[in-house]
């Protein structure tokens, strides 16, 4: 099969976050400073949204439910209710809590993710004041499980890039100011990570742009959008190898998730966002790519 590159979702300011949902055989992703939550189903081509008041960092479903959905908003964690029809009005079913209460200027929730357990790990990033003017070492990393919020790390610029690993025990993160990939040791049964150590470093590798949302197949290699770098690429994290480079027709290249019945189709988010000039169409788009020849593993719900 050869390598298709199909556009699914006309431009968007910041698309963001994806998250395949198998039960619904849907993607749902966001528009950060919009605040909108967006629901694709590749199978009809329908593409519904909703409006909520505030930044949307990330949307993660929550377990045993087809309308509720864990979510980002602005330094709070929220549960919503939404029925995924377009425009529809939403519920704040329960609020988790907020975090970063002492930061100022305000920071903003960004990348969230859940692990094998269904914990999501979500940080946050520095205040912007301008599109791409980020204060940096600002944010922190934090999980959020039943038990409460727990702050992993702090010192972070933009907080991305979260994948795991089972059999290595594994956990990928990234700083996107740093242009490196992190590691760190993971335990399964805590949801600690411990060790941190880089695995991968753009500069080194002549990759330009930042490393922004992250994924990972079932053979543990990562596929890491590349933010100003118009690429997905590929690394081996164990040997810090870059593997492969896939063309992306937007500069802003945001995240990126495996889904469809087979988990054979990437989605890639992209922006066009105004940095370093205006970003026309088809910037901002969102993509389904297939033809890659790998696998990815199932997306985690929020188990609360």
């Amino acid at each position: 099969m050869s390598l298709t590159i199909k556009k699914i979702v006309d431009p968007l300011d910041l698309g963001e976050g994806p998250h395949w949902d198998d039960r619904q055989q849907a993607l749902f992703f966001v528009n950060i400073p919009k605040g909108t939550i967006h629901k694709y189903v590749p199978a009809s081509g329908e593409h519904t949204k909703t409006k909520l008041d505030g930044p949307i960092g990330f949307i993660v479903p929550v377990n045993d439910t087809t309308d509720q959905f864990l979510i980002g908003l602005g330094r709070k964690f929220v549960i919503v209710q939404w029925d995924g029809k377009e425009g529809s009005a939403t519920k704040i079913v329960r609020e988790l809590g907020a975090v970063d209460q002492d930061v100022e200027p305000h920071t903003r929730i960004n990348d969230g993710k859940a692990d094998p357990r269904g914990r999501v790990y979500a940080g946050t990033m520095g205040h912007e004041d301008r599109p791409g003017n980020i204060l940096p070492n600002q944010g922190s990393l934090f999980r959020v499980d039943e038990t409460g919020i727990h702050k992993l790390c702090s010192g972070i610029g933009i907080s991305n890039g979260l994948a795991w690993d089972l059999a290595r025990k594994a956990f990928y993160y990234t700083d996107s100011m740093e242009r490196k990939i992190r590691r760190y040791d993971y335990d399964v049964e805590t949801g600690n990570i411990t060790n941190m150590k880089y695995i991968f470093d753009l500069e080194k590798n002549k990759v330009d742009g930042m490393p922004d949302g992250t994924t990972i197949d079932i053979d543990g290699n990562l596929w890491v959008a590349v933010f100003n770098g118009s690429c997905v690429i590929k690394i081996d994290p164990t040997s810090g190898k870059l593997l492969q480079k896939v063309p992306i027709p937007a500069a802003q290249v945001t995240s990126v998730t495996f889904g469809g019945p087979n988990f054979n189709t990437l989605f890639v988010t992209t922006a066009s966002l105004n940095i370093g000039g205006v970003q026309e169409p088809p910037c901002g788009s969102t993509y389904m790519i297939t033809g890659l020849g790998v696998k990815g593993l199932p997306n985690m719900n929020f188990q609360c």
